[in-house]
């Protein structure tokens, strides 16, 4: 069976599904960890192998495992801002409330890496805490106003945000709002929709 596991870590991280496949149907453990504590899933989610999370998948692979870093496969299909691996990860019923080493939810780095079509999927395909605060007191509203760049994706990250019902009132760990932080990068255009009313 090591010689299985090794075999499923290997072609998970060459990016080859017959290789999975044949491991698995060698007996590999589909939840067989590299010296990260990384599944062959979350090797896929990372490196947005579509083909290969399909064969995990079948096999029954864990979205909500977590790594020696506190990562689960779900929380990094917003990091990697992947709509296909979302979808192929969401019949398996991932946790969402589930959180990253910062606290965060699957729609916080998302939106904090301007994951536009991202953070529309997963708003309208489940029911994501929008305001979730993560563990350094940011939301996804917040993370985009501040860590973005005020680009055309950032504005219509921000309007999918407010428009799905973001509180636009809730503070940062340093009492600010996301009006604050669009006032002081001089967005103009994210401040309007997130001003308090």
């Amino acid at each position: 069976m090591e010689q299985a596991n090794k075999a499923l870590l290997e072609a998970a991280k060459d990016g080859d599904a017959d290789g999975v496949r044949a491991a698995l149907n060698q007996k590999a453990q589909v939840e067989t960890r590299d010296g990260s504590g990384r599944t062959p899933l979350m090797i896929a989610v990372l490196d947005d192998n579509v083909p290969v999370a399909k064969v995990l998948m079948e096999f029954a692979a864990d979205p909500d495992a977590k790594d020696d870093r506190g990562e689960s496969p779900w929380v990094n299909t917003g990091v990697t801002g992947s709509v296909p691996m979302m979808e192929l990860l969401l019949p398996a019923q991932p946790d969402l409330t589930l959180r990253n080493r910062f606290g965060g939810n699957a729609l916080i780095p998302a939106a904090e890496k301007g994951h536009l079509d991202y953070v529309r999927e997963v708003l309208r395909q489940t029911d994501i805490d929008i305001d979730h605060v993560n563990d350094l007191g940011w939301t996804a509203l917040l993370e985009a106003v501040y860590y973005g760049n005020g680009s055309a994706v950032y504005r219509d990250i921000v309007r999918v945000l407010v428009d799905n019902g973001a509180n636009v009132s809730i503070r940062d760990a340093k009492g600010r709002t996301a009006y604050d932080h669009a006032v002081r990068r001089g967005f103009t255009e994210i401040a309007a929709p997130v001003k308090p009313r």
